[in-house]
């Protein structure tokens, strides 16, 4: 287990006399000290917004979410995830598309706002196209001098700070991600684990033993982690991962390359390659356990197979998930296997929290900065010259 929520099996590997990291070094630091972002995954951080500010917004039932990478993805992660326990409705508007569907354009959805630097191209872009004075706007931005910030004053819309400290892809838990989170319906307090799992032995042991082990791979020449993933309200939780790895890590020719992969259906189009293909290639196997699922109906079984009488779709899954993993032991592919017992805040938030230590981690061993992005600078410049 790696807590009480999520049984973890980690990467299969022989074990080295001295991992790169140490458990009692790692125990005695002050993680929030060294890293402040940190200080959002915890109960301690506050938050720019206050819950009388947000009152009245939690009444409204729709909303639509204009952001980029890291303002949006967090969000859409806790909203599929959690989809069938709240009542509202979220449209999520993060990329740019030439039309937009109806639903998409509706008048009567709040708008929430979301760019750390208040000039992402396409959030001004798509915001531009969206809002106007009579709808009922929300900015979360840096509290300088920018585009969005400049348009929320003049349409006079309520504008909540992004703190300046708290990178896109890092800020799921600050008020980018648990503001939409708690219109949701959602209660925030619950994603807050941090302290818990850091003084948690055998939670920080498993993350050492997984870095190391990642390390290892990419020194093998190994560096595309895919990821098996088998239940499908998490494929935006996975889509939050790539960025995370990709953006902090990819950087002075390393790098890991994160790809989803839906499962069992690629069981039907990739997984030939997985198995007898090069072997580039480490993975994640990943799913949630469902306790109501679709069962199959007995009358319409043939007898050639009787044995899937009675038996749920969920059941069918996890043997498909069981199968795969038992094949790979035989192949001697590696992979690690998270299997979530609960699918509520807390189980989420553990999550984040293990994603977003176990980057900061790969960060230090493979001496990259995690939390700066300078290549995509340059398509911004590029894109504007060609603009102007």
């Amino acid at each position: 287990m790696l807590t009480s929520n999520i049984k973890f099996i980690n990467f299969i590997q022989k074990q080295k006399k001295k991992p790169i990291y140490n458990f009692k070094q790692l125990k005695k630091e002050n993680w929030i000290k060294k890293y402040k972002l940190l200080l959002s995954l915890t109960p301690n951080y506050k938050y720019s917004y206050t819950k009388a500010q947000i009152k009245n917004l939690k009444k409204q039932n729709f909303f639509r979410l204009i952001g980029m990478g890291g303002s949006t993805l967090g969000a859409k992660a806790i909203y599929k995830f959690l989809e069938d326990k709240t009542k509202k409705k979220f449209v999520f508007i993060d990329n740019l598309k030439p039309k937009l569907s109806k639903y998409e354009k509706s008048n009567e959805a709040v708008n929430i706002i979301i760019s750390k630097s208040g000039n992402t191209l396409e959030t001004i872009s798509n915001t531009n196209i969206l809002i106007n004075q009579k709808s009922k706007n929300i900015f979360i931005t840096e509290k300088k001098n920018s585009y969005l910030l400049n348009l929320a004053h003049k349409i006079k819309a309520e504008v909540f700070e992004h703190k300046n400290y708290i990178g896109g892809r890092y800020s799921v838990l600050s008020e980018v991600g648990m503001l939409p989170a708690e219109l949701m319906g959602f209660d925030e307090r619950k994603f807050k684990r941090l302290n818990l799992l850091i003084n948690n032995n055998n939670f920080l042991k498993k993350l050492i033993i997984n870095v190391d082990a990642t390390l290892k791979f990419i020194k093998q020449g190994k560096f595309n982690s895919i990821i098996l993933n088998y239940d499908e309200k998490s494929e935006n939780l996975f889509k939050w991962y790539q960025q995370l790895i990709a953006e902090s890590l990819g950087k002075k020719s390393k790098g890991l390359l994160p790809m989803i992969s839906n499962m069992p259906k690629d069981n039907h189009s990739l997984l030939q390659l997985y198995l007898d293909g090069p072997k580039k290639n480490f993975f994640t196997f990943f799913n949630v356990l469902e306790k109501k699922s679709e069962i199959i109906n007995k009358k319409n079984i043939l007898n050639t197979h009787v044995y899937l009488k009675n038996k749920s779709i969920f059941q069918i899954l996890n043997s498909q998930k069981k199968a795969t993993e038992n094949i790979f032991k035989k192949r001697k592919l590696p992979f690690r296997s998270f299997e979530l017992l609960r699918r509520n805040e807390e189980t989420l938030g553990e999550l984040f929290c293990f994603f977003i230590l176990e980057t900061i981690l790969l960060g230090r061993a493979l001496k990259v900065n995690p939390f700066d992005q300078p290549s995509v600078e340059l398509i911004k410049k590029e894109t504007k010259k060609i603009l102007i």
